[in-house]
């Protein structure tokens, strides 16, 4: 079967470096980039090929994905809607779609079709199914249903909206909050503190905003900035933001408790459902303390520690939890990680893992047993050790070496590691057996 060919503008960076990695499988994948050398090494590192030319690239592809930053898509539509195949499709990934809409809407030809969307999710994303993604299309053609299934057998929530509405909801969504969050970060700096010396003091609540705004400062400057000055209800936004934090610290300042109360009454009423603000934070926080406590009930014990946003997952003895971090030893070598960044393997998660990619140790152990012995029992009894995968009775011998009332049993023992091997002997004399 040929495979349709995707193209991504963009493909070596950010969010169309991301969208390599979901359509990879499904698609053959084109990409290109400012940086050619570093495209080239991602195309390489991702199974996608290289192409140097935009034009080129739109001139292939039944699909093209442009994934630039927000100021320069209006150009880049302009420069390859000549190019583009007849009967493809042009998708843009941006977080504005007023503006990329209505470019597409005037330069592309009648017969491309176009979707303005905007996933509303990141780079660091590992995973679709439950990600928000907005289609803010004005002609939906040939293109429109198969890309709607698509995203839905993705199990991805599916918002079908106006350009303009999307970009007044977004202007909620993301500017006010990015807005408010880089001030408290800029007020934090302004007043000289160190955060580290916050930490004797800090409430699951602070941590989970001090975490927030830390996820929102530490995105690439330049796409924050664009997502304020490209979205056309930013000033109005901001300037209310403004107006709201001047008359709260005036209220404050001025003692006026009458006027403080009115203002957070009146904020409190318009949140909507606070009960179920409360249980939805109840659950993050409660996710949290539960995580930090197995980790501390779990020191001296084996582990499995799954990196969050690379999938790798780490084995050992948990040796210490200091504050934030968790230190694992395997063998000789001990590695630490940022607890933010890790999953707890459940145990049978982490018998699976070591099932598949840990080396197995065999062995036969010959026991003398009384004649009597449950064999069935002791298997079943061994199979319940951690570790064990396998045992199987091999042999039995009750010749003229062996006394009247007892039975020599070997079994075949399949183990994750030697020290499995010895629980095992160590259970067969607890059945009052003799090792041979």
């Amino acid at each position: 079967m040929i495979k349709m060919k995707v193209g991504i503008i963009g493909g070596s960076d950010g969010l169309g470096k991301t969208l390599i990695y979901y359509f990879r499988d499904e698609f053959d994948v084109y990409i290109s980039g400012r940086n050619h050398v570093k495209g080239k090494k991602v195309a390489d590192e991702m199974n996608a090929i290289y192409i140097e030319s935009n034009t080129e690239l739109a001139n292939i592809s039944d699909i093209l994905v442009i994934s630039v930053p927000i100021q320069h898509t209006s150009d880049v539509i302009r420069e390859v809607a000549p190019f583009m195949k007849e009967g493809s499709l042009m998708i843009d990934v941006t977080s504005v779609k007023e503006e990329p809409s209505k470019t597409m809407d005037e330069v592309l030809p009648d017969n491309v079709e176009y979707i303005p969307t905007h996933p509303i999710f990141g780079p660091r994303t590992t995973r679709l199914d439950n990600q928000v993604i907005v289609l803010t299309a004005t002609k939906k053609g040939k293109w429109y249903d198969k890309v709607y299934r698509y995203l839905k057998g993705k199990n991805m929530r599916i918002i079908e909206t106006t350009a303009k509405n999307h970009d007044f909801m977004m202007s909620i969504v993301q500017v006010l909050t990015h807005f408010s969050f880089i001030s408290t970060a800029s007020a934090i700096e302004k007043l000289k503190v160190d955060l580290t010396e916050t930490e004797d003091y800090e409430s699951p609540i602070y941590n989970l905003m001090i975490d927030l705004i830390a996820r929102i400062v530490s995105q690439n400057p330049y796409l924050t900035y664009n997502i304020q000055a490209q979205n056309s209800n930013g000033p109005k936004v901001r300037n209310t933001f403004a107006e709201a934090v001047i008359e709260l610290k005036d209220a404050i300042n001025n003692n006026d408790d009458e006027k403080f109360m009115e203002i957070t009454m009146n904020a409190t009423k318009h949140m909507g459902d606070i009960t179920n603000a409360l249980g939805r934070s109840d659950k993050a926080i409660g996710a949290l303390n539960y995580e930090y406590s197995i980790l501390f009930e779990s020191v001296g014990k084996e582990m499995g520690l799954k990196d969050i946003y690379t999938g790798k997952i780490h084995t050992g003895i948990l040796e210490r939890v200091d504050g934030k971090t968790a230190v694992l030893k395997n063998g000789t070598k001990t590695k630490e990680f940022r607890i933010a960044n890790i999953r707890i393997l459940l145990d049978d998660e982490l018998y699976q893992w070591k099932l598949e990619n840990t080396p197995k140790t065999i062995k036969s152990i010959t026991c003398m047993f009384s004649k009597n012995v449950n064999t069935e029992t002791i298997q079943k009894t061994v199979l319940n050790l951690g570790n064990i995968i396998d045992i199987k009775l091999t042999d039995e011998y009750s010749g003229s070496q062996v006394s009247d009332d007892c039975i020599n049993l070997t079994f075949e023992v399949t183990a994750m590691s030697k020290e499995d091997i010895e629980k095992v002997k160590k259970l067969f004399t607890g059945f009052g057996g003799i090792l041979k």
